[in-house]
C-alpha cells in the first residue's frame, strides 16, 4: 500500500538480520552436538579404562582368595568356591539388570544428551 524506499530497505535489513540469526542458530546447534558427542566419547573411554583396571584387580584378588582358601578346603574346592561366587554375582546381575544397569545407563545418557 504505502511502499516506500525506506520500507523496502527496512524489510531488506530484516531479511539480512534473520539470515544471520538462522546462521548463528545453526552454528550453535552444531557446537552443541559436538559437545555432547565429545562428552559421550569421554565417558565411554573412561568407563572402558576403569573397567579394565577393575577387571585386572579382580583377577588378582580372586587368585589371592582362592590360594588363601586353598589351605582350608583344598585348591580345587577353593577355586570352585571363587567361581561359584562369581556365578552368583552373574545371576544377580541377570536378574536385576533392568534396575542395576539399564535404567541407570538410560537415565545417564538421557541427562547427558538432554542437557
Amino acid at each position: 500500500m504505502f511502499s516506500t524506499d525506506q520500507n523496502i530497505e527496512t524489510i531488506g535489513q530484516l531479511v539480512e538480520v534473520l539470515k544471520h540469526y538462522i546462521g548463528l542458530q545453526k552454528e550453535r546447534l552444531e557446537l552443541d552436538v559436538i559437545d555432547k558427542v565429545v562428552r559421550l566419547i569421554t565417558v565411554l573411554t573412561l568407563t572402558f579404562v576403569l573397567s579394565l583396571l577393575l577387571l585386572l584387580a579382580l583377577i588378582y584378588v580372586s587368585f589371592a582368595v582362592a590360594y588363601a582358601l586353598g589351605n582350608l578346603v583344598g585348591m580345587v574346592a577353593s577355586f570352585t568356591l571363587v567361581a561359584g561366587f562369581y556365578m552368583f554375582i552373574f545371576l544377580l546381575l541377570i536378574m536385576f539388570r533392568k534396575q542395576w544397569i539399564e535404567k541407570p545407563v538410560v537415565k545417564f545418557l538421557a541427562s547427558l544428551l538432554m542437557e
